[in-house]
């Protein structure tokens, strides 16, 4: 099977490979992959598995890349993704990284593309395919469990000013699978909106994020108050990273499933 990323760009495989990752989520399925000592590039925001990428060098944040330390590590391949990563800073590395792979997993079953494509170039598909039995059981097992009560919630990730997600999004079909509805909030993929009683009558309640903005119980409380709709606390992480982590995201959903925090 050709090793095409999003771009439609095809990947020869590259065992010996070192790669720059500025996509945390999928640092996290390098290393699970068991391509941690390849991985010589991350961004700060690139923590798991703590026992592994504490050994890798920083090269800044997903949008804020320190382009000069990465020409100095040399690396063959950079890891990207169309959501997170600026395509200027991406054009700029492309002038001296000889391969970039970019990646834009949009839905759950996205994963087992994603996982076949960074084995494939690694020299890791045994472990990715292993991994992708995996998945197709948590999957399995989140669509025998018995279905939760349906909802429009509006997933908010930003606050001043107040943002939320579109449902052409990797969360918002991440939701779905459980039945979870997002309200329309303009044409943007992660569009700003404002509260008004338009939106409010529209859901059922709404979903503060852990990440990228670090909301809180104390935010979900107050917000609750404020708008007099039901406010649920989710983990961010389980929701919006792929890779590795959506096995637990998939459990994760099950358990959220069965809630009913709302009504």
């Amino acid at each position: 099977m050709p090793l095409t990323d999003a771009l439609g760009t095809e990947h020869p495989p590259a065992p010996g490979a070192t790669i720059v990752s500025l996509v945390p989520s999928i640092t996290e399925l390098l290393c699970e992959l068991g391509l941690a000592a390849q991985v010589v590039g991350r961004t700060g925001f690139c923590i798991h598995p703590a026992d592994q990428v504490h050994a890798i060098a920083k090269v800044g944040g997903t949008k804020d890349v320190n382009i000069d330390k990465i020409r100095k590590l040399a690396p063959t391949h950079l890891v990207v993704n169309i959501d997170e990563n600026e395509k200027p800073t991406v054009d700029a590395l492309a002038e001296f990284v000889p391969h970039i792979v970019v990646t834009h997993p949009l839905a759950p079953r996205d994963n087992l593309d994603l996982a076949r494509l960074m084995g494939g170039i690694f020299g890791a598909s045994a472990r990715a395919e292993a991994w992708c039995a995996d998945f197709e059981q948590a999957y399995a097992l989140l669509h025998a469990s018995p279905a939760g009560p349906a909802a429009t919630l509006l997933y908010c990730i930003w606050q001043d000013p107040w943002m939320g997600i579109s449902g052409d999004t990797y969360i918002a079909r991440m939701l779905a699978e459980i039945g979870w509805r997002t309200p329309q909030l303009g044409t943007a993929r992660y569009p700003v909106f404002t509260w008004s009683e338009e939106l409010l009558a529209g859901i059922d309640g709404v979903l503060l994020s852990s990440e990228p903005y670090r909301f809180t119980q104390a935010h979900a409380d107050a917000l609750e108050q404020q708008i007099g709709k039901p406010v649920h606390l989710v983990d961010g992480e389980m929701l919006s990273w792929y890779g590795s982590r959506a096995l637990a995201g998939l459990v994760y959903l099950r358990e959220l499933a069965q809630q009913r925090w709302w009504g």
